[in-house]
C-alpha cells in the first residue's frame, strides 16, 4: 500500500473508518473488473488505485439520513 495515497485520501475523507470502508469496497468492485477512474500502471494494485481515487475525488459516498 503507498502511504502517500493513504495521506491523500484522508485529505479528502478525514474519518479513518469511513475511508477504510470506501476504499475496501471500491478495491473489490476494481478486481471484480470495473475500470479505473483514474490513470495509473497496470502493476498498481487494486487498493492502491481505490485511494488514488478517492483523493483525486472521483469516488466519493453519502451517508444515509436518520
Amino acid at each position: 500500500m503507498n502511504n502517500s495515497y493513504v495521506e491523500r485520501a484522508l485529505e479528502v475523507i478525514s474519518d479513518k473508518n469511513i475511508l477504510v470502508n470506501l476504499a475496501s469496497r471500491r478495491a473489490s468492485e476494481l478486481s471484480r473488473g470495473s475500470k479505473p477512474l483514474v490513470d495509473v500502471p497496470s502493476s498498481t494494485t487494486s487498493l492502491d488505485t481505490a485511494l488514488l481515487e478517492i483523493a483525486e475525488g472521483k469516488v466519493r459516498y453519502e451517508l444515509p439520513e436518520e
